[in-house]
Parts: structure tokens; C-alpha cells; sequence
């Protein structure tokens, strides 16, 4: 019988990988994926790719599947009890391609029972990460044992904390102990906001903070949304970064708004050709698509009226502001009875306006009814610190209708108390005079 040598089986077996790796459709498809085979002339060594563990070879070898879009390995290393290290490095494959790593392991010469040493090592807090000579090995305090004398690397990584590395020195027959104390990252930073001009509210995150200029302590470091406003100037508003253990400046230059006192509406009407009147002037008619542009209109509040013969009369109250479109959108209902119902979208801005439905509370904006009666329906939203909002709207059967408001903010009202009158304060004596009279009878 003919004996094949342990050369021939190793050269046969790189021969199969090469061929296998060549068929068209041996490799598993999918998108941006190769893989990086490590032929080894020892079974049940551990691979690792840039200290990860991958797996061991079997069968004189291990495939070990890569993403090639993916950050690249550096560095393969191949190891087994009683062989020296094996180490190289990775080309990376291109997709569906396969590159061979041929790894040869040479036995460490037989130890003396009391060779091998080994390493105790603890962290402080514990939980962290130990790595022996850049391989992951467990978390601490944990025992590393069947360690050849010589001089190591231990290095501690735990989330929160900066990474700790030493020195371990392993003798024959000795536990070498490492302790691993980890420090605190830290994870705060600071904002100090200025703007132009100073005075200027400050929001992060949404929330309040005070007005310009502030420092914003203790804050997380990353990535936050920042806004600065002002009375007459437009919104100042940016993500910023906080940088941990630092202090950030952020110079926010606020623009004026304009002191035009017009802007403009669009009127539209579904079907078109409604004649449209403006505080009870005619304008014009709505367009088969599309809206019918009215220009500089003053600023406040209007009343929009469309008419079409065989339709019900529109009628929506709408507040214009300074350079800014508002829209009217009208839904007619045709003149004869409506039946059945339809939906109803209800949105404000800002949001969270209290909605009522003909004068019925029905939520909180923004909301989406279903079967509503269909017909001409009053819808109305109330928020604190706004004006009231109130339009007339359709709905059509299996239509949902949609009513969008920017709710203008309510401008304070100062009264003064009126001095109390002549006869006020005759009558008030009276009635003192009166009560007193009757305590003491």
C-alpha cells in the first residue's frame, strides 16, 4: 500500500481551496462579502483577525467570511498550546473573491513541568475587558494560565473609562499578578452662547435656558440641537457638538425681520371657478388648478368667501403675516343634502390647540377623524397665548377634508382700573356704617 505523505495532503487540499475558490457560484452571494481562507497545517488552532477570535482550523484549514465594504483587517494570528504563534498580515478579498493565508505552526520543544507560569489580573472597578498580547481573553479578575516565561502585554477596557495597559513578567512555575486601575472618562461639557444682539432666548434640545449670554454646564458631550430667538429678528437655530471635558463658544448673529406690513394668499377651490370676495370685495375666481394669487394683502385677519352656483357657500376666517403665504384651501359641497361621512384632518402650528368640532371638544391637535357626518362642519382651535382660530369647512362622503392653521399669537391686553366714583364710595360707607350700627344693638 502506498503512503501519502502529510506534504502531499497539505499540497492537495491548497489545490481544492484554489479550484473551489475559481466556480462561478461557489462563493455565497451576497452584497459586499469575500473571504480570507487560513490553510494550516494544524487542526484546532485558533484564528483571530486583529485580536477578534474567528474560529479553528479543521480539516487543515478555515474560511472566515469578510464584508469588504466594511473596515479592513490588518493582521491574522494563528496559535495553538504547544506551537509557536503564527502571525501575518490580511489582504482583503474583493467581493465574492477569496484570498489563502498559509499558516504554519512549529512546535514549542516539550516543557519541564514547572515551564509554564501564569497571570492573575483585576481591574478597578472590575467588569473590564482583559487583552493578553492584543487577544481578547475574558472579563477580570480572571487567571491566564499555561503561560510561557517570558514578558507580556496586558491591557484593561472597560466602556466609560480610559483604556489601562502594563507590562506582565511570567517566570517558570509563578503567578504574576496585575492590578489595572481605570480612570473615569469625562463625559460632560459645557456651551457658553452669545449673540448679536445679546438679550436673545436659548433653547437646547427644546428646552429653555435662559438668555444670552450664558454658559450651559454639565452637559452631555455630543452632538445637540441649539436655537437662539429674538423679538424682530428670525430664528437662530444649529446642531452643535459639546466637547467632553470642554468648553464650547457659539456666536449666534441674529438677522432682523423685515417691517413689511403685507403678504400674500392663495385661494384655491375644489371644483374651481368659485368666485372668491375679501372682506366682502370681489377678487376674482379660482383657477381649475392651482390657486388664485392675491398680492399684498395687510396684515391681520380676513374673511374669505367663495360661491358657486350648485354648491354650498364657503366661509373661512384666515390671519395673514408680514411676507409670509397663507393659503385657503376650499372643499365645496355640492347644494343637495349631503349623506353618509367622511374624514377629517386637523393640524395647527404651533401644535397642541385645543380642537373643536361645532363647538364640541374632540382632541388636541394635530388629529384625524373618521365618520364624520358629511356637510358644512365648524372647526375651531384654542391655544394659550394665541388667537382663536375658527373656520367652516365641508366633508364630503368617503373624503377626508383637511384643515391646516397657523395660529397667530395674542397680543396682551393692558386695562386700568377706573377710581372708584362718588356714589360708589357713598354707598360703600352706607353699608359699613349699617353693619356696625347692627353689631351693637
Amino acid at each position: 500500500m502506498r503512503i501519502i505523505s502529510k506534504r502531499a495532503i497539505l499540497i492537495a487540499t491548497v489545490t481544492l481551496c484554489c479550484l473551489l475558490a475559481g466556480i462561478p457560484g461557489a462563493a455565497a452571494l451576497g452584497g459586499g462579502e469575500g473571504w480570507v481562507s487560513i490553510v494550516c497545517n494544524v487542526n484546532g488552532a485558533s484564528v483571530y483577525f486583529d485580536g477578534q477570535y474567528k474560529g479553528e482550523t479543521a480539516g487543515g484549514s478555515l474560511t472566515v467570511p469578510v464584508y469588504t465594504t466594511g473596515t479592513p483587517y490588518e493582521t491574522a494570528t494563528v496559535e495553538k498550546s504547544g506551537y509557536y504563534t503564527y502571525s501575518s498580515a490580511i489582504t482583503m478579498p474583493s467581493e465574492g473573491q477569496t484570498t489563502t493565508i498559509y499558516a504554519t505552526l512549529n512546535p514549542v520543544p516539550t516543557p519541564t513541568p514547572d515551564t509554564y507560569g501564569s497571570i492573575s489580573v483585576s481591574s478597578q472597578p472590575s467588569g473590564a475587558s482583559i487583552y493578553f498580547n492584543d487577544n481578547y481573553r475574558g472579563i477580570a479578575p480572571l487567571i491566564i494560565s499555561d503561560v510561557y516565561p517570558g514578558s507580556y502585554t496586558i491591557r484593561a477596557e472597560k466602556p466609560g473609562y480610559a483604556a489601562y495597559s502594563t507590562t506582565a513578567q511570567v517566570t517558570s512555575g509563578s503567578r504574576a499578578s496585575v492590578y489595572c486601575p481605570l480612570s473615569a472618562l469625562d463625559t460632560t461639557g459645557a456651551l457658553y452662547v452669545i449673540s448679536t444682539p445679546s438679550g436673545a432666548n436659548v433653547y437646547l434640545d427644546a428646552a429653555y435656558k435662559g438668555i444670552t449670554p450664558i454658559t450651559l454646564s454639565n452637559l452631555a458631550s455630543g452632538t445637540h440641537i441649539l436655537q437662539v430667538d429674538h423679538a424682530g429678528y428670525y430664528d437662530w437655530k444649529s446642531t452643535v457638538t459639546v466637547p467632553a471635558g470642554g468648553t464650547r463658544t457659539i456666536d449666534a448673529t441674529l438677522n432682523p425681520m423685515s417691517t413689511s406690513t403685507t403678504g400674500w394668499l392663495y385661494v384655491s377651490s375644489s371644483p374651481g371657478g368659485a368666485e372668491v370676495t375679501l372682506d366682502g370685495s370681489s377678487m376674482g375666481q379660482t383657477p381649475s388648478s392651482g390657486s388664485l394669487k392675491l398680492n399684498n394683502i395687510a396684515t391681520g385677519s380676513h374673511t374669505v368667501v367663495l360661491t358657486r352656483p350648485g354648491y354650498q357657500q364657503y366661509s373661512a376666517t384666515t390671519v395673514v403675516s408680514s411676507n409670509t403665504v397663507t393659503e385657503v384651501s376650499a372643499i365645496l359641497t355640492s347644494s343637495n343634502t349631503p349623506s353618509g361621512t367622511g374624514g377629517l384632518s386637523v393640524s395647527s402650528t404651533p401644535a397642541g390647540a385645543n380642537v373643536f368640532l361645532d363647538n364640541a371638544f374632540i382632541g388636541i391637535s394635530p388629529l384625524s377623524l373618521t365618520s364624520v357626518a358629511a356637510g358644512s362642519h365648524v372647526v375651531s382651535m384654542k391655544l394659550d397665548g394665541y388667537q382663536e382660530y375658527s373656520v367652516t369647512t365641508p366633508v364630503n362622503t368617503g373624503a377626508v377634508s383637511t384643515v391646516s392653521a397657523a395660529l397667530v399669537p395674542a397680543i396682551p391686553v393692558t386695562t386700568k382700573k377706573s377710581p372708584l366714583s362718588p356714589v360708589g364710595a357713598l354707598l360703600a360707607l352706607c353699608c359699613t356704617a349699617g353693619i356696625l350700627l347692627w353689631k351693637r344693638s
